[in-house]
């Protein structure tokens, strides 16, 4: 049975030889580009008319309307973890000027015995003359095909920049220069037909059409979500040029990591063990790319996360379609008077609800393998976590050991969605954080807000901010960041008290307004001082007692015992403050501030929202999903928060910081 994929959707691949048909009904160029795990596209890695061959791999020797690859993919190099299938208009007069004025280009993967594995009609092109039409790629030892669609209106050039290929504008004009024009027979109407479905997703990891700019492994969803480049399913994330590479025309920026090395490459991942025969590959923890276990788990558990996001918009745009298929259905069948009644019309709109059924039948049991190797995966990482991305229940904590150097993130909360609610991706956040924090005691009309008093919900979200800051203090090297609260009415006292009683706060939490006035004092001019160093190149000039490690400050209860000038202060730390290691963290409803109108919002929109209760307030903009966010507990009765403090707080004092 084929399957009909959208954008975004994979399907496995049984067989190992291949052929890759496209019916264009124009003259388009055919060509290939292979990637390693890395995600780099070498120079002669790419199969183009005037190149046709590569080892596994052979594409057409001139452009023609329907072009055929070859793909023996047991004879792919095992350096190879990814197979790009490009299409892009002949250069010239004579042709069309984009794809958007073409009929959608067709694409189907037939295996062994001609029998048609998987198909994609590419639809919503406009501007675009070249685009990545779907891809191959490596997944835990099995191959699978993913439907790209990603079309560029810079052309063959500014597609293979954004592969990462230094001489994209030469490797363009020589591909340009050797195809040729074949006219081949119209295709057949069945190789013309349409997709049962057309997906609203655009890849997170390339620009739209008319974007210029792609997210890089930092990049910041509205609310907060911060998604890394990698792609789901590939074993590492997403290539992007090299800074020494000239860019071509709207090409991205180039978002590597500023302290990665490159003299050379990381050491393999760990390999999963033989799988049955047609049965997928068991997941294995550290799946990925990565100089060390904590990057390659980092980068898996975002391959998850966009693997969720990608399955859960295949699912929700093929029973869009499968409804709005049914509607229409309904109404050719109803808009003749004569078939409204009698039995010709009742049987019209059943075999309408039944070929609804049918597709939305199908689009499930795709979604529900997808959850099932998610699900699989999930159970082998979370057990593998270090303390920083592990949950508080985790057994890892148990061993704690006070470390030695930053992580590279920490974990937050998870992130989940209602089409599988028992599957949790954990939500990381890099560090140092660059964004300050904001726990919402607020009602924010979920349903687990709504279930509680205005007392209940202040006491977790201050249960839910020490927690976070407890584990900010676990995963720093001791004496490498500092805590401090503001606490103006002292409402918060039963909640800090593991902080106060352990010792590990910078001080007492500050009370009243004086205690307000000189907790934002001191860090103000903490900022002002490292700043005026940093930009000045002094840093010798600093005062010898001036503490250089990270600072978070946790304010309960605002605006209560701040007047106009803390309020300043306040927004001047949101600000300036993150980029030299001062943090902030709002535990508040927006509600209580509401009198200074639109003055704070500036204060809100800067900090990453966080709820204290379960609450889908945090949006993908690329697939368009309300994630649910829920907070991370200690368990009930369970004293790990109170060791690992105490553990840290003993640490520090034995090492005299």
């Amino acid at each position: 049975m084929t399957a009909e994929l959208v954008r975004g959707q994979n399907h496995p691949l049984p067989d190992t030889r291949l052929e890759i048909r496209v019916s264009a009904g124009h003259p388009v160029v055919a060509c290939a580009t292979c990637s390693d795990a890395q995600g780099a596209v070498h120079d002669e890695w790419i199969a183009h008319p005037g190149a046709p061959t590569l080892p596994g791999l052979e594409v057409p020797r001139r452009a023609t309307e329907a072009p055929r690859f070859t793909v023996d993919l047991a004879a792919v190099p095992e350096a190879v973890h990814q197979v790009n299938v490009l299409l892009a208009l002949p250069e010239g007069p004579g042709g069309p000027a984009h794809f958007g004025a073409t009929a959608a280009p067709f694409v189907a993967v037939t295996g062994r015995d001609d029998a048609e594995l998987a198909s994609f009609t590419i639809t919503g092109l406009d501007s675009e003359t070249a685009l990545v039409a779907v891809e191959l790629y490596r997944r835990q030892g099995a191959w699978k095909v993913r439907a790209v669609g990603q079309g560029y209106a810079g052309g063959l050039a500014q597609l293979l920049a954004d592969q990462g290929l230094a001489t994209a504008l030469e490797r363009a004009a020589d591909i340009q220069g050797s195809a040729g024009t074949l006219r081949t027979p119209r295709a057949e109407p069945a190789q013309l037909r349409t997709s049962a479905a057309d997906g609203a997703y655009i890849r997170p990891d390339l620009p739209r059409p008319d974007q210029t700019t792609a997210p890089g492994p930092d990049a910041t969803l509205p609310d907060g979500i911060s998604s890394p480049g990698q792609q789901p399913g590939s074993t590492g994330p997403q290539q992007t040029p090299t800074p020494d590479a000239p860019p071509a025309p709207g090409g991205p920026i180039d978002y590597s990591h500023p302290r990665r090395q490159s003299v050379a490459p990381p050491p393999p991942p760990p390999a999963a063990p033989p799988a049955q025969p047609g049965q997928p590959a068991p997941p294995v923890a550290g799946d990925a790319t990565g100089w060390s276990m904590e990057e390659r788990l980092y980068n898996q558990i975002w391959g998850m996360f966009e693997d969720l996001a990608r399955a859960v918009a295949a699912y929700r745009s093929a029973v869009d379609f499968a409804e709005t298929r049914m509607d229409k259905e309904l109404d050719q069948a109803l808009s003749d008077p004569r078939s409204r009644i009698g039995g010709a019309g009742d049987a019209a709109r059943e075999a309408a609800r039944a070929k609804c059924e049918q597709l939305t039948d199908q689009a499930r049991q795709a979604l529900d393998r997808d959850l099932a190797q998610l699900t699989a995966e999930s159970a082998v990482v979370e057990p593998a976590l270090p303390p920083a991305f592990a949950r508080w229940d985790n057994p890892v904590w148990h061993a704690y050991r006070v470390p030695m150097e930053v992580p590279m993130a920490v974990r937050l909360g998870d992130l989940q969605l209602p089409e599988s609610p028992e599957l949790r991706i954990p939500l990381l956040v890099r560090l140092p954080l660059e964004r300050g924090l904001w726990v919402d005691s607020g009602r924010a009309g979920s349903e687990a807000a709504m279930a509680l008093d205005d007392a209940q919900l202040r006491r977790l979200a201050m249960d839910s901010a020490v927690a976070h800051a407890a584990r900010l203090l676990a995963v720093y090297p001791p004496g490498d960041f500092s805590v401090h609260v503001i606490d103006p009415a002292g409402a918060a006292a039963a909640s800090l008290a593991p902080l106060v009683e352990s010792g590990a706060l910078a001080g007492p939490p500050a009370a009243g307004a004086q205690g307000v006035s000189a907790t934002l004092a001191k860090l103000t001019q903490r900022v002002d001082l490292v700043t005026m160093a940093v930009r000045g190149g002094a840093a010798d000039a600093l005062p010898p007692d001036l503490d250089t490690g990270e600072q978070l400050l946790i304010v309960n209860d605002f605006p209560h015992g701040f007047d106009d000038r803390a309020v300043n202060q306040l927004r001047y730390l949101a600000d300036e403050g993150p980029a030299v290691g001062v943090h902030l963290m709002m535990v508040a409803d927006r509600e209580d501030a509401s009198a200074y109108g639109p003055v704070l919002d500036p204060l809100w929109r800067s900090l990453l929202r966080l709820t204290p209760v379960p609450d889908d307030h945090l949006a993908d903009p690329w697939v368009r999903h309300a994630w649910t966010y829920e907070p991370l507990t200690v368990p009930a009765g369970s004293a790990v928060l109170r060791q690992v403090l105490d553990q840290m707080v003993a640490a520090r004092r034995n090492w005299r910081r």
